[in-house]
């Protein structure tokens, strides 16, 4: 059982340390920079590190945990309320303490580096397409000064590159090399995210994780792949209800008094796969894929009385806690239909 507990207000080069005992008792104070930090917590006996769950929180658990620390991580709101009067490093490391000592506090778990590399990579074709769409819409609106108007999407990009490149547009000369211009970045831009594609959907079939949750109608290797690098042990909730709430994909709530009053969902956990289990429950109630859900289905049901986006939220609440079960029981999909036949 150790009897230090350590605070740590991470930054770039200046760090701030809180230790005390388990029952409250300051110890130590000490701000130290990055060599003296590493320096110091090196001829520490073995202590209960904690830090507030940031962007380099998860690569100091690694360290902490390699010299023989236990860490713990907090999320920034949770240390909040716990910061006394003025907001100061000191304070910050004091407050993380005092949240860390709460018996019903809740913790983050670290990422492995594996974890960080996969989540790398898929944030960078993210970025990609945010520029590729950025360019998209500065091509249009460039196009509609001069009276040339397009639907919003990707698709559109040929009839535009048709219009610029007819020999007799309309278009001023250094408009048409401009729109030209942003054709060329556009169609780079498409490359780099098809590289990176391919990269992720090879990732995805290296793990048996991520088969496993492809076998979810509506689940392609982007979003298990997104479970993998952002989500973490499965083991770590109670139940599917809680990986559905820490994704916040549940009502925010307005209770009071005994009674509920439920809105809107919380959008409180991770938002990356949160918003590729909507557009992958989307995918199965809209267009075509709609006309071959059985009416006699859940999913059926809701479609003839309720709104298609009220519909998609509660199929990705579902698939979430599908999820949940599959990785807890390691087990690929079952259709509820054919479980109950």
């Amino acid at each position: 059982m150790k009897d230090t507990m350590i605070g740590v207000d991470l930054a770039k080069r200046v760090f701030q340390l809180h230790g005390a005992t388990m029952t409250g008792e300051v110890k130590f104070r000490k701000k130290l920079s990055r060599e003296q930090f590493c320096a110091f917590m090196a001829k520490q006996p073995a202590a209960l590190v904690v830090f507030e769950a940031c962007g380099s929180a998860s690569y100091w658990a690694r360290e902490m945990a390699a010299l023989g620390h236990e860490v713990r991580l907090i999320a920034p709101q949770y240390v909040r309320p716990f910061v006394k009067r003025q907001k100061n490093d000191a304070a910050d490391a004091e407050a993380i303490v005092i949240a860390a000592r709460q018996a019903e506090m809740r913790f983050v778990v670290p990422k492995t580096a594996d974890q960080q590399a996969r989540a790398v990579l898929f944030r960078s074709r993210e970025r990609l397409v945010h520029q590729r769409t950025e360019l998209v819409n500065a091509l249009r609106a460039v196009l509609y000064e001069y009276g040339h108007v397009f639907p919003i999407g990707l698709c559109h990009v040929k009839r535009i590159a048709a219009v610029v490149e007819d020999p007799g547009c309309d278009l001023p000369a250094l408009v048409i090399a401009e729109c030209q211009d942003l054709l060329a970045q556009i169609a780079e831009k498409s490359e780099r995210i098809e590289t990176k594609t391919k990269a992720l959907k090879a990732l995805a079939a290296e793990t048996d994780t991520a088969r496993r949750l492809q076998t979810t109608p509506g689940v392609g290797p982007l979003t298990a792949l997104a479970v993998e690098a952002f989500a973490p042990d499965m083991a770590q909730f109670k139940s599917g209800r809680d990986f559905v709430a820490w994704l916040g994909l549940v009502p925010r709530q307005h209770s009071s008094g005994g009674k509920a009053r439920l809105g809107r969902i919380s959008k409180a956990g991770q938002s990356d796969i949160r918003r590729l289990l909507i557009i992958g429950a989307m995918s199965r109630i809209t267009g075509r894929a709609r006309h071959k859900v059985p009416a006699e289905s859940w999913l059926g049901r809701k479609l003839a009385t309720k709104p298609k986006m009220l519909i998609g939220i509660a199929l990705a609440n579902k698939m979430a806690r599908q999820f949940w079960a599959m990785l807890t029981k390691n087990e690929d999909y079952r259709d509820p239909a054919l479980a109950r036949a």
